[in-house]
């Protein structure tokens, strides 16, 4: 029976203490209205940032889980993957995708892979190989700079020209999806603002969103961006307008929490900011890029 309320598989590891992956997607999408059904990949005690956290993975269980789904015949308006616990895991949601594949349904993959330049400490190369044949399967991807390089296989460049990232960005879609998100990207010539390019394969446009930067660094701003940007293309959004909103939630976050005497592990004062993402459209700083 179908209901007025749309779901989302959300195939992303759960963390006990600090807002990242789970903790993040399942608030902003159900602020936003929509159910959110988590496929966890991992359960661990904290995000990786803290140290000596415990590690739980889930690789074996997530096929039972998916064998109950099919059973129930579940179907879902968008399938939307982030940390995988292991490079063994990518297999089985290529699987996922295939068997729960529907007609308009969105495909976001957020290639979770490093970030500032690195590759995260829990993953390795094979990781990585595995990483590049998923994207394939989306029709969304959201990488940041460092994990654009990391699937294009290229060096992580501390600055990045219009027409080199333009090139990446048509890179990646020739691999199959149809909008291509990178996330992080200096501004040339310019430390204090960042911004986020998107294009989209239909209508062959690039778009521009820029921000101000802060010298702060709070873990699951890239789950926050990635669970907007699928929630609005959800209700009816425009790319440019989903990306506005995306930019202007993660921005807010970080601004209503730099002010404290606050670890920056603990990720932003979510709870703080999520009724804005139900409030009208006030200013749009999108352009043509």
């Amino acid at each position: 029976m179908q209901t007025p309320v749309q779901k989302v598989a959300a195939i992303h590891d759960l963390s006990g203490f600090g807002r990242a992956s789970l903790t993040v997607i399942i608030p902003i999408l159900s602020r936003m209205g929509i159910q959110v059904c988590p496929l966890p990949t991992a359960v661990l005690s904290t995000h990786s940032k803290f140290d000596n956290f415990h590690f739980v993975d889930l690789t074996e269980h997530l096929q039972p889980i998916i064998d109950h789904w099919k059973k129930l015949q579940l179907d879902f308006n968008a399938i939307y993957s982030g940390f995988l616990g292991s490079h063994k895991q990518i297999e089985t949601v290529m699987k996922f995708i295939d068997e729960f594949k529907k007609e308009d349904q969105l495909v976001v993959i957020d290639p979770v892979l490093g970030d500032n330049g690195k590759l995260y400490a829990t993953f390795n190369t094979d990781h990585v190989r595995e990483m590049r044949n998923l994207v394939q399967k989306a029709n969304i991807i959201t990488p940041n700079l460092t994990e654009a390089a990391l699937l294009l296989d290229k060096e992580i460049p501390k600055e990045i020209s219009d027409e080199e990232i333009k090139e990446w960005i048509l890179t990646l879609s020739a691999k199959g999806a149809q909008i291509v998100i990178i996330t992080s990207v200096p501004e040339y010539n310019s430390k204090d603002v960042t911004s986020v390019i998107a294009y989209n394969k239909k209508g062959e446009r690039f778009w521009k969103v820029s921000c101000n930067y802060l010298p702060a660094n709070y873990p699951g701003t890239g789950d926050a961006f990635a669970s907007v940007i699928t929630g609005s293309l959800l209700q009816g959004d425009s790319l440019p307008i989903a990306m506005d909103r995306a930019v202007k939630f993660t921005s807010m976050g970080v601004r209503a929490t730099f002010g404290y005497d606050y670890d920056t592990k603990n990720g932003i004062l979510l709870e703080r900011i999520l009724d804005t993402l139900v409030a009208p459209i006030q200013t749009i700083s999108y352009e043509i890029f």
